[in-house]
């Protein structure tokens, strides 16, 4: 029997449309049609390496649904370069950390529209719910001039589910043995042939009080959060809109426990709440398909309030940002292509502080030529230069080229400037909970050059692919805020870099499908971080020197089983410099296991799963827990899990059309 290309092509798309419901069958499971004697097999992998120059990787949700992946910040667990951990042991406040340095050198975005700046960055990782996330795409390095200036380690660009998307209303129930509940839900209609919109909503209720090291503060604080979206897509033939807006309330509780006072009115307690407005939108007008040739205009505004409480400090924030570009592109050939600029960035940040800088307006303008040689040879230059109302006028120029001798060997190399406003109180104010003074200087623009080589390479090894990947970035600070525990044992002091600071990263990862349906990936990454303080250069604290990460995914032939498991080993580091002994100089290496298995069904999967199987925790993760009051207490020596063994279950159902 004779089948054209053209059908198996639409059969594969169909084939690949069936599995994507949320509570389906798991979205990379094994498809297979039998049309007489043909056999057309599909398989999506869950993290994909991005075509093009920058070195970047797409995690799925395949792979999101590995583990439990409650929010943004609990969607690295399986993935090598990325670490989160937590800023402090009583706020819950988490940061990203990529090429050993924290996340706010990491851009972060939403659907390629930078996100989460400023106030919103202690906890922003919380704001982004996992079921509603299509795709994570993480960039290391330098990346394109077209997002802006402040990529320095690299982006983190987050992909919402689509209006689009097939029809239907799915939910995820979730409940952990801490006493952590969540609720999600999404929806789309598509009011017409081109007209579509979607209902993003979420509902997060921590009810645990646990103390597990009997230190008398929460392990971890009682969240209460309510997320909403409502987005919308039109799609013509020349026109394209996206839109939507979208709003977060949270309430976060922590500090001692009742029994550990002898009274109400001693308890040191905190209290952070939170609200969060925002808007974007993109229009798209295609003027020449053939040649790739459109113009888009795309933006985004937000409004984020902050009220807290840390003991008897207090602290407000009201910050309002709005960002703005248009864009032209178009390919001369199928060889070189054009991409041109401007973008308009505004700032304003009130805080309940002396604040001496609360707005600062940004206009800015670039271009980025991308050669293609048949996918063996592609370089992309790109510049920009951008006037701050603040710093003047900054050159930002990025470099990329990737090298492709042969289908089984490829060889990027990155070079590229980014830079960096600092909004220190805002970003830090979890540093607020500490007894320590809290001294923030005049603080300059951060500036950074950041370097990369990677090469990846595909060995067929007893007839199935081993994929490797190498690569070293070096990140040298100009100027830097530099975050000082050490020199002096009463304050933390964020000040300019007096100095050298930089960091050195190495990392070798493996992936191999064992067996069918088994895949076992390994990775190891070496930090090197150092940065001066009070004259002297040592070793960034609270930085773990290494990491080695193992998983294991199988999935029976049919699919309807899945189990997952990640083991990582994290290596010891340096601890700020010693007060009167209470801590040692360095925090040792140690080892955390998860683990889960999903059951999937037509319309729905249920899933059962462990974190931190070890059970190991930081034994201390408050300094003078018993002395809330006084200038010797800290709960940001904090370097391993605050918590133990935590179970959880879960199921995720597709409703379909109702």
């Amino acid at each position: 029997m004779k089948i054209s290309l053209l059908t198996i092509s639409a059969m594969l798309h169909t084939l690949s449309a069936i599995g994507q419901g949320v509570g389906a069958l798991p979205p990379d499971t094994l498809k297979t049609q039998n049309l007489q004697d043909v056999t057309i097999t599909s398989r999506r992998a869950g993290t994909q390496r991005v075509g093009g120059a920058v070195n970047g990787v797409r995690i799925g949700r395949e792979e999101l649904f590995k583990a439990a992946c409650c929010n943004l910040g609990e969607s690295f667990t399986t993935n090598p370069s990325v670490d989160v951990n937590y800023s402090d042991a009583a706020t819950g406040a988490k940061q990203i950390k990529l090429l050993g340095l924290s996340g706010t050198y990491v851009q972060m975005l939403t659907e390629n529209l930078p996100n989460f700046r400023g106030a919103a960055a202690p906890y922003s990782l919380d704001y982004v719910p996992g079921p509603w996330m299509n795709s994570i795409q993480v960039s290391k390095g330098a990346s394109s001039v077209r997002n802006g200036y402040e990529s320095i380690t690299g982006q983190i660009d987050v992909e919402y589910l689509k209006p689009d998307n097939d029809e239907g209303v799915t939910v995820n129930l979730y409940g952990g043995s801490l006493g952590r509940l969540e609720a999600n839900a999404d929806a789309n209609v598509h009011l017409d042939s081109k007209l579509s919109t979607e209902i993003l909503a979420h509902y997060q209720d921590d009810v645990g009080h646990h103390d597990m090291n009997h230190d008398g503060f929460l392990d971890q604080p009682n969240v209460r959060q309510w997320n909403l979206q409502n987005r919308w897509k039109w799609k013509g033939d020349k026109y394209l809109f996206h839109g939507g807006i979208g709003m977060v309330r949270e309430q976060r509780d922590g500090g001692q426990t009742h029994h550990t006072a002898p009274n109400a009115h001693h308890l040191y307690k905190i209290g952070v709440e939170t609200e969060r407005y925002e808007g974007y939108m993109k229009h798209a007008f295609i003027l020449d398909p053939e040649h790739g040739t459109n113009i888009a205009l795309m933006g985004n505004a937000s409004m984020h309030l902050t009220d807290a409480n840390y003991g008897d400090k207090h602290y407000g924030v009201n910050q309002k940002n709005a960002y703005a570009q248009l864009l032209f592109e178009t390919n001369f050939t199928e060889q070189h292509n054009l991409s041109t600029g401007l973008s308009l960035n505004y700032d304003y940040l009130s805080e309940k502080t002396t604040s001496t800088r609360p707005k600062e307006t940004t206009t800015g303008a670039y271009a980025q030529y991308t050669y293609n040689l048949n996918d063996k040879v592609v370089a992309m230059a790109g510049v920009r230069a951008d006037h701050s109302s603040l710093y003047g006028t900054f050159v930002t120029p990025r470099f990329h080229l990737k090298l492709t001798p042969s289908e089984t060997v490829s060889l990027r190399l990155s070079a590229g400037k980014g830079y960096r406003t600092v909004h220190a109180l805002a970003e830090n104010n979890y540093l607020l909970a500490s007894g320590r003074q809290l001294v923030i200087d005049d603080l300059e623009q951060e500036r950074a050059w950041n370097y990369g080589i990677s090469s990846s390479f595909y060995v067929v090894l007893c007839g199935k692919t081993l994929k490797l990947n190498a690569e070293y970035y070096h990140t040298r600070f100009s100027q830097q805020a530099v975050t000082d525990y050490d020199s002096r044992s009463t304050e933390i002091r964020i000040t300019n870099l007096d100095g050298k600071s930089y960091s050195n990263t190495v990392q070798i990862d493996a992936t191999y499908p064992i067996v069918q349906g088994l895949e076992l990936t390994a990775a190891w990454r070496w930090n090197d971080v150092k940065c001066t303080y009070g004259g002297q250069l040592m070793e960034k604290p609270l930085t773990s020197r290494y990491k080695g990460l193992f998983t294991a995914s199988y999935k029976t032939p049919l699919g309807l089983w899945q189990v997952d498991a990640t083991l990582q080993l994290n290596g010891g580091g340096r601890m700020p410099t010693p007060v009167d002994g209470l801590w040692d100089e360095r925090f040792h290496a140690y080892e955390q296991l998860s683990a889960q298995i999903t059951r999937w069904f037509r319309h729905f999967s249920v899933y059962i799963g462990a974190e931190n199987l070890t059970g190991f925790r930081q034994k201390q993760t408050i300094i003078n827990a018993e002395d809330p009051w006084s200038a010797g207490f800290d709960p940001t020596m904090v370097w391993g899990p605050v918590h133990g063994t935590m179970f959880y279950a879960g199921v995720r159902i597709n409703f379909g059309r109702l």
